[in-house]
């Protein structure tokens, strides 16, 4: 069984959220069988900094989508959006 990686960018529903507690949300809202592999930075506009964590998940976990559902329940999130998917 193979590993699928993916880079998804989470967009905080406003500048003023603390990125470093909405990151912790993330990772505890993955599901089973998932793990963050990394967190990157991205300043979108007028303050706002979009979070781009890399996930992995098990190949027959149905993808990114329960990542995905997971994230977008979090408070303070408001869009998720894979932007790179790849087999490792």
């Amino acid at each position: 069984m193979g590993k699928v990686a993916a880079a998804v960018k989470v967009m905080p529903q406003s500048p003023e959220i603390d990125l470093d507690e909405l990151q912790d949300r993330l990772e505890s809202s993955l599901p089973e069988g998932a793990k963050i592999n990394g967190v990157e930075r991205d300043d979108v506009a007028f303050g706002l900094v979009a979070l781009i964590p890399t996930v992995i998940v098990p190949d027959d976990a149905g993808g990114t989508e329960a990542v995905e559902e997971a994230f977008s329940t979090v408070e303070g999130v408001e869009s998720v959006d894979v932007q790179n998917v790849g087999r490792i």
